[in-house]
C-alpha cells in the first residue's frame, strides 16, 4: 500500500477495532484460518455479491472535513420567516456543547435498562413536563418523531378508541382548513389505510354529528390567527368525539392553554427550544393527553418509582403498551422516537425557567405586532388581527414581494398569489425589523417604526390569554447560571452507560462507533440553520447529499430508487409497505391486504403492516430458527388471490443467514406478492450480499444502526426505504415539492376533498426528506470507509460476533448457529436452564452485567429467557474478552448457587446492581462479601461505574402512574 492510500484508509482502522495481530487470533479461537474462510462458511454462496460496490474512495477524515465545507456552502443562510412549524432559535452553547456535541449524551441506548439509566430519564421526565405544564393536560410521552405524525397519532388514537370493533360506526375526522399543509398530508396518507374519512372544513361552520370520532385544530393556525375553540370543543364532545390541538409551545407561555379549553391531546414540536433547524429534523414532537389515554397514547412514558432500597428511580413505565408487546394488536408502530433532541429542548426550557421562556415568547409578540401593525400603515390588509407570532399579508400580488425580499436574503412565505406568511422567531433582532418592513416598502419612503419600553400585547386577546402558573418545580427554577447548568448536564451524564463508558452489545441494534468526524458537521450553521420548506435554490448543499446518498444506498441494497423521508426504522416499514400496498392498487389488485409475517419478526413488522391497512397472518419457525418453508408454502397458496407479500429479516432474527431465503422469495412472487426485507440486521449484508439478490422487491434501512447515526437515547433515527424500479412511482411524495398541492393544503378557497388534495403519493413525515441534517452522518461513513472499508465493517462484524460465540460457547448453550455452527453478526445465549437450576433469570443476569460495567444484550427477543448478542464491528478484541470474561465469570456465581454456597435469593445476582451507597454501608448481611457485589474481576476496579440507584421496581410504577416531576415536598419525604 502506498503512502497516499494509506492516508486515505486511515478511517477504516480508526472505525474497526481489531488490528491484524488481533484478528489473527480471533479466528483461530473460531477455527477459521482468514476472513475469506469466514464469509464461505457464513454466507450462503448463491446470494454472494460478485461486483465490488460501485462507491468512491475512501477519504481520510480530514480530507472528508474540507470535503463537507465545501459542499455546506452550496446551502445559502437567509433569515427565515417561513414558519409553519420550523423556526429560528438560538441553542445555548452548554447545550450545545455538553449535549448535542456530547458522546456521553448521543450514544446511549434507549433506556430499558433503568438502573443505569437514570440521567437521561430525568432529562425526559423534564421534557414530559415542560409539555405537561405549557398544554396543562396532566399524560405525556418522551417525545414522538414530528409534529405531523404526532398529529396522525392522535387521529388513530382516537379512531381505534371510539371504533372497537370492525364495525365502524364512527368513520370521520375533521380537519380545520387551517392546519399546517404538511400535517395534513401525512394524515391523509394515514387515513385511508384505516377506513377514515377526512372531512376538511372550517371549523366555526362545518356541522358536527355522531358520525365523527374526533377533531383537530391549529392555535395558533396556519395563517398565524389565535382561534378560541372552546365552543367548538364542547360540539365536538358533545357528538360523542375527542377533539386534539395542534399548537406552540412557546405561544403557550402567552395563551390559555389547550387542557383549559377543553381538549383532550395536544401535540405539536418542541423544536424551538432551542433545537437547530437541520433541514427538517431531528426535532422533538409531543404528544399530552387527559389521563384516561394512559394505556393507549403512542410513544413511551417515563415514570416514577422506586428501587429495592425504597429511593425514588425512574423508568419506562407501562411498557405493555409498545409495539414490540402488543405486535398486531397495536394502533401504533412507534418504536424510536427524539429522545436526544427531547432532552436539549427540556435543558432549554431547564436553563431559561419558565420567567425566561415568557420573557422570549413576549418579545417574539411584540416585535410581530410591530411588523404587523407598520405593514398595515402601507395600505395593506392582514388576514387576521389576533396573532402571536406570525401574520399573514393580503397583497395584489406576491412576486415582486417575495422578489424584493430575496434581495435582502430574507425568506417569506408565500402562501398563494395573493397571501404572503411572516412568522418571526427569538433571532430576530430590531435591525432586522426594519428589512422586513421595507419588503412592504416604497423606495422612495424610509422604514420607520415606534416602539416603546412599555410596549403591550395588543393583538393576544383579554379572554385566550394564560392566567395559569407553569413549569414551578424547582428544576426549572435553579439552574440559570452556566456553571450551574454544565455541572447539572454532567450531574445527570454521570448517572448513564453510554458507549464511551464500554460496549453496548445490543442484539439487533448495532450499536457502533458513531466517529466524532461523522458528527462534527451537524454544528454549522450552513447544514443546522437551513429551514426545510426553504427554495430549493438555496439547498444546493443538501440536494448534493440527498442525490448521492440515495444513490449509494441504492448502490449498497441492489435497488433502484430510494426515499429518504421515513424518520425511523418503524416509519421506514409503514412507508415500504404502503409502497407496496400502492402498487397492487395501480396493477388493479386493491384485494391484495394479506401480510405474511415470521414468527420471529419485529414487533414494529405486524404494527407496522395493519396500520398500512393489511392483515397479518404468521408463519412458523422450525426448531433452528430458520421459516419453516413448508408452512410458508401451504399460507401462500392459501391467499394467493389475497397475497401482498411477506416481511423477512435477513439474517434472520436468530442471527442466522437462511440458506433457503431465494426459495422463500421465489414462493413469494410466484403467488402474486411483494417480498419487504426489513434492514434491522443490514450490518451483516452491506458489500457482501443485498436486499436485492436475495429476491427483495423492497428494504427499509435503520441508518442509526448500520450507518453510524448514533441512537441519542431512544432517537433520533432514520429509516429510508429502497425499492425495485417498478416500486418508484409509489415512493411517498410531499406537498412542500408539489406547488399545486400546496396551495390545494394551504386552504384558500380550493376544493378539499381528499380526491382533489392528494395529488400524488402521500407524506409520511412532516419534512420531505425526514431528519435530513443527520443524512450527514451516514454520508460521512460512507465516504471515509469506501467500498472495501464497508465491506470489512461487515466481515469484522461476523469475526467478532463468531469469536464472543466461540468464547462463550465453553460455559453457556448457543442457540441457532448454521449447519457450519457460526453465526452472522449477533447470536443467542440460552439463559433458561438456570432458572431450573438455581432460579436465576434473564434479567438477574442482565442486572448483574452492570456490576461488571457493562449494558446487558438484548433480553427475551427473539427466544423468552435468552439474551442476543451483537458486538459491532467497531470492538476491539480486550473490550470483546472483557464481556466474555464477565458472563464467564457470572456463570461461575451462578454455580455457587447450584451448589448451595450461596443462598437462592440472597446473592450477588438477585441483588443487582450494587450501588456505591449498598456497598458502604456497615450493615453489609450478606453471604458474599463487598467486593465480590462490587469488584467481582479486576479489570472493574480500573474504571468502575455505580449504578446510581438499585434495581427497579417495575410494578410500582405502574400501578401509581406519574409522568411529571412531583412537587418538592416529594423530594423531601424521600
Amino acid at each position: 500500500m502506498n503512502i497516499l492510500d494509506v492516508q486515505s484508509t486511515e478511517f477504516l482502522g480508526r472505525h474497526i477495532g481489531p488490528n491484524g495481530k488481533e484478528t489473527e487470533k480471533m479466528l483461530a479461537q473460531t477455527g477459521l484460518a482468514s476472513m475469506d474462510a469466514l464469509t464461505a462458511q457464513t454466507v450462503p454462496s448463491g446470494i454472494r455479491m460478485q461486483q465490488r460496490l460501485n462507491i468512491p474512495k475512501p477519504m481520510s477524515e480530514n480530507e472528508y472535513l474540507r470535503h463537507i465545507k465545501n459542499v455546506s456552502l452550496k446551502n445559502k443562510i437567509f433569515h427565515n420567516y417561513i414558519g409553519q412549524g420550523y423556526y429560528g432559535t438560538i441553542t445555548p452553547s452548554v447545550i450545545l456543547r455538553n449535549i448535542f456535541e456530547n458522546p456521553g449524551w448521543y450514544t446511549q441506548y434507549t433506556p430499558y435498562q433503568a438502573e443505569i439509566s437514570q440521567g437521561r430519564l430525568e432529562s425526559l421526565l423534564n421534557f414530559q413536563t415542560v409539555v405537561s405544564d405549557l398544554t396543562a393536560l396532566p399524560l405525556a410521552n418522551a417525545s414522538l418523531l414530528d409534529e405531523a405524525t404526532a398529529a396522525a397519532e392522535a387521529m388513530g388514537m382516537f379512531f381505534h378508541l371510539k371504533n372497537r370493533s370492525e364495525n365502524i360506526g364512527k368513520p370521520r375526522f375533521f380537519i380545520d382548513t387551517e392546519l399546517f399543509p404538511q400535517t395534513k398530508d401525512v394524515l391523509y396518507t394515514r387515513a385511508k389505510p384505516f377506513g377514515i374519512e377526512i372531512v376538511e372544513g372550517d371549523y366555526k361552520t362545518t356541522p358536527i354529528t355522531e358520525a365523527f370520532f374526533g377533531a383537530l385544530v391549529q392555535y395558533p393556525n396556519n395563517k398565524g390567527s389565535i382561534e378560541d375553540y372552546r365552543a367548538f370543543i364542547e360540539t365536538v364532545h358533545t357528538a360523542g368525539g375527542y377533539v386534539a390541538m395542534a399548537t406552540d409551545l412557546l405561544a403557550l407561555t402567552l395563551l390559555t392553554p389547550p387542557g383549559e379549553l377543553g381538549a383532550d391531546v395536544a401535540v405539536g414540536a418542541a423544536q424551538r427550544f432551542g433545537v437547530p433547524l437541520g433541514y427538517g429534523g431531528p426535532h422533538a414532537a409531543f404528544m399530552t393527553a387527559a389521563d384516561e389515554f394512559k394505556r393507549t397514547i403512542p410513544g413511551r412514558i417515563i415514570g416514577i418509582s422506586e428501587d429495592a432500597n425504597g429511593n425514588r428511580a425512574l423508568r419506562m413505565a407501562l411498557q405493555t403498551r409498545e409495539q414490540h408487546i402488543k405486535r398486531e394488536k397495536a394502533t401504533s408502530n412507534i418504536c424510536t422516537a427524539q429522545a436526544l433532541l427531547a432532552n436539549m429542548a427540556a435543558m432549554y426550557a431547564v436553563y431559561h425557567g419558565p420567567q425566561g421562556l415568557k420573557t422570549i415568547a413576549e418579545r417574539i409578540a411584540i416585535y410581530t405586532q410591530i411588523v404587523g401593525e407598520a405593514i398595515e400603515a402601507r395600505g395593506f390588509k392582514l388576514v387576521s388581527d389576533q396573532y402571536f407570532d406570525t401574520i399573514v399579508v393580503q397583497v395584489p400580488h406576491t412576486a415582486s414581494i417575495i422578489e424584493k425580499a430575496e434581495q435582502q436574503k430574507i425568506n417569506l412565505r408565500q402562501i398563494d398569489h395573493q397571501h404572503i406568511g411572516i412568522s418571526l422567531d427569538e433571532t430576530v433582532i430590531i435591525e432586522d425589523l426594519y428589512d422586513l418592513i421595507n419588503c412592504f416598502e416604497n423606495d422612495s419612503d424610509p422604514v420607520s417604526f415606534s416602539l416603546s419600553a412599555g410596549e403591550t400585547l395588543r393583538h393576544i386577546p383579554e379572554s385566550l390569554s394564560r392566567s395559569s402558573a407553569y413549569l414551578t418545580h424547582p428544576v426549572f427554577n435553579t439552574y440559570h447560571s452556566e456553571s450551574k447548568m454544565m455541572r447539572y448536564i454532567k450531574y445527570l451524564e454521570n448517572k448513564d452507560l453510554s458507549l464511551n463508558t464500554s460496549m453496548i452489545s445490543l442484539g439487533s441494534c448495532t450499536m457502533k462507533l458513531n466517529a466524532a468526524t461523522e458528527m462534527i458537521p451537524l454544528s454549522w450553521a450552513h447544514w443546522a440553520n437551513i429551514h426545510p420548506f426553504a427554495p430549493a435554490g438555496q439547498a444546493g448543499g443538501y440536494k448534493q447529499i440527498v442525490d448521492e446518498l440515495s444513490q449509494y444506498l441504492c448502490q449498497i441494497t441492489a435497488f433502484d430508487a430510494c426515499s429518504l423521508q421515513p424518520n425511523s426504522g418503524a416509519q421506514g416499514e409503514y412507508a415500504g409497505l404502503l409502497t407496496i400496498k400502492a402498487y397492487h392498487e395501480a396493477q388493479g389488485n386493491p384485494q391484495r391486504d394479506v401480510m405474511l409475517i415470521p414468527i420471529s419478526a419485529h414487533g414494529t413488522n405486524p404494527a407496522s403492516a395493519v396500520m398500512a391497512g393489511m392483515k397479518v397472518v404468521v408463519v412458523k419457525a422450525l426448531e433452528n430458527g430458520y421459516i419453516d418453508v413448508e408452512d410458508l408454502k401451504a399460507k401462500a397458496q392459501q391467499y394467493q388471490d389475497t397475497l401482498a407479500g411477506i416481511m423477512i429479516t435477513y439474517p434472520s432474527t436468530y442471527g442466522v443467514y437462511e440458506e433457503t431465503v431465494k426459495e422463500i422469495t421465489q414462493i413469494i412472487h410466484e403467488n402474486g406478492g411483494q417480498v419487504y426485507m426489513d434492514g434491522a440486521n443490514m450490518n451483516a449484508q452491506v458489500g457482501l450480499t443485498a436486499p436485492g439478490l436475495i429476491g427483495a422487491d423492497v428494504c427499509h434501512l435503520n441508518l442509526h444502526k448500520t450507518f453510524a447515526i448514533p441512537h441519542g437515547g431512544g432517537g433520533p433515527g432514520m429509516g429510508p426505504i429502497c425499492v425495485k424500479e417498478h416500486l418508484t412511482r409509489h415512493l411517498p411524495g410531499h406537498v412542500s415539492l408539489h406547488k399545486a398541492k400546496t396551495i390545494a393544503l394551504n386552504g384558500n378557497g380550493q376544493n378539499h376533498q381528499p380526491e382533489h388534495a392528494v395529488i400524488h403519493e402521500g407524506a409520511v413525515s412532516a419534512a420531505p426528506y425526514g431528519s435530513a441534517s443527520i443524512l450527514l452522518i451516514s454520508y460521512a461513513y460512507i465516504r471515509m470507509l469506501g467500498a472495501e472499508g464497508l465491506k470489512a465493517a461487515t466481515e469484522y462484524a461476523i469475526l467478532n460476533a463468531n469469536y464472543m460465540r466461540a468464547r462463550l460457547a465453553e460455559d453457556f448453550d448457543i442457540l441457532y448457529t448454521n449447519d457450519n455452527d457460526l453465526c452472522a453478526h449477533e447470536f443467542i445465549v440460552d439463559l433458561r436452564p438456570f432458572k431450573k437450576t438455581a432460579q436465576v433469570e434473564a434479567e438477574d443476569i442482565a442486572k448483574r452485567l452492570m456490576d461488571y460495567g457493562f449494558h446487558a444484550p438484548t433480553m427475551s427477543f427473539p427466544v423468552p429467557g435468552t439474551i442476543m448478542i451483537e458486538p459491532t464491528e467497531s470492538e476491539d478484541k480486550a473490550e470483546l474478552d472483557r464481556f466474555c470474561d464477565a458472563l464467564q465469570q457470572i456463570r461461575r456465581e451462578i454455580q455457587k448457587i447450584e451448589s448451595g454456597v450461596w443462598d437462592v435469593k440472597d446473592n450477588p445476582l438477585k441483588n443487582a446492581p450494587h450501588t456505591q451507597q449498598a456497598v458502604i454501608t456497615s450493615n453489609w448481611s450478606h453471604s458474599y462479601s463487598r467486593e465480590e457485589a462490587a469488584f467481582p474481576l479486576p479489570y472493574v476496579g480500573h474504571n468502575k461505574f455505580w449504578p446510581s440507584v438499585a434495581r427497579v421496581n417495575n410494578t410500582l410504577g405502574d400501578r401509581n402512574l406519574i409522568c411529571t416531576c412531583e412537587p418538592v415536598e416529594a423530594y423531601m419525604e424521600a
